[in-house]
């Protein structure tokens, strides 16, 4: 296993919830080794309106971060996957071998932070369902994320993304009827075909690329692959991204 995080936000119970998540276990999940898992939920002292963490504030709740992690390693504990802020609350949860230890780890931890008010807790989750149904980014959410890594890979390269340009997409079926439904429902939305593809894959047999002029922006560029996930979801598709020339 490996450490790579990312983030996104989503609702949860009708609040703005930022969720950060270690990505570099999913392809191990459910891991049998660590069946607990365990949270640490601290309790912002300024929260913004929205109930996320304020700059000022962020400082400190990375130094609870960095201490919780600590005192995990130092009892060999577990394994740090995700952190949870809404409603003005910050959630670090782990998975853990055994959980007898973690109100030691959290009392260690939160000596250092005598101002900020907590509460803790463990349970059996051999599935890793907190981690799978809570953490881990539905279809249309990692899509986000993807997006948001690509338009900042343009800019880097001196991209201001404001600029129209031709958009290629790709999308794959199992079926040719889905593949010529699908395109049906492009059409309306403005998209031509650039390619039709036919594959050997015994589970995915047909592919297609299609383009649209668009900008990148990443307002738009949300939109429109939204959009794309919903048209390949009556079409029984699987939408595999984006991707566009450099315009500086």
């Amino acid at each position: 296993m490996h450490e790579y995080w990312e983030g996104y936000m989503k609702p949860l119970e009708g609040n703005k919830a930022m969720i950060a998540f270690n990505a570099g276990v999913s392809d191990y999940v459910p891991d049998e080794e660590y069946p607990y898992m365990a949270f640490m939920k601290v309790k912002l002292n300024t929260p913004k309106e929205d109930g996320l963490v304020d700059e000022e504030e962020s400082d400190d709740i990375g130094f609870i971060e960095d201490r919780l992690e600590m005192e995990s390693l130092r009892y060999k504990a577990g394994q740090y996957i995700g952190r949870i802020i809404t409603k003005g609350e910050v959630n670090f949860i782990y998975y853990l071998k055994l959980d007898f230890e973690w109100k030691n780890i959290v009392d260690d931890t939160m000596a250092y932070f005598k101002n900020y008010k907590f509460e803790f807790g463990s349970k059996m989750d051999m599935e890793w369902e907190i981690y799978t149904k809570l953490l881990f980014p539905t279809l249309r959410e990692w899509q986000l994320i993807t997006n948001r890594h690509a338009c900042a890979q343009l800019q880097e390269e001196g991209d201001t993304l404001q600029a129209k340009r031709a958009i290629e997409h790709t999308i794959y079926f199992n079926t040719s009827e889905d593949k010529e439904s699908f395109k049906k429902l492009m059409e309306v939305e403005g998209f031509k075909t650039l390619k039709e593809i036919e594959l050997t894959d015994k589970l995915v047999k047909f592919g297609l690329k299609f383009y649209r002029v668009d900008a990148p922006d990443y307002y738009n560029i949300d939109a429109i692959t939204m959009k794309i996930i919903d048209m390949s979801e009556k079409s029984q598709g699987q939408y595999d991204g984006w991707e566009t020339s450099l315009v500086k």
